[in-house]
């Protein structure tokens, strides 16, 4: 559960906007979407393989 301390005279959008930022660094969203399509154990290890050697080869550049 989210809580989002308003402080006195503090702006509503404001309040708003720290709320929106903590709820999105949860990932309940993400989850959500990952969760409403299946995708194939073969597609999800081609996919990790794919970010594992993209991440690879930045770490190569940065040395």
């Amino acid at each position: 559960m989210i809580i989002i301390p308003v402080k006195e005279g503090e702006n509503i959008e404001r309040a708003l906007k720290r709320f929106k930022r903590k709820f999105e660094k949860t990932g309940v969203m993400k989850e959500l979407r990952e969760r409403k399509k299946y995708t194939k154990p073969s597609i999800k290890r081609r996919e990790e393989l794919k970010k594992a050697i993209y991440v690879q080869g930045l770490k190569e550049q940065e040395d």
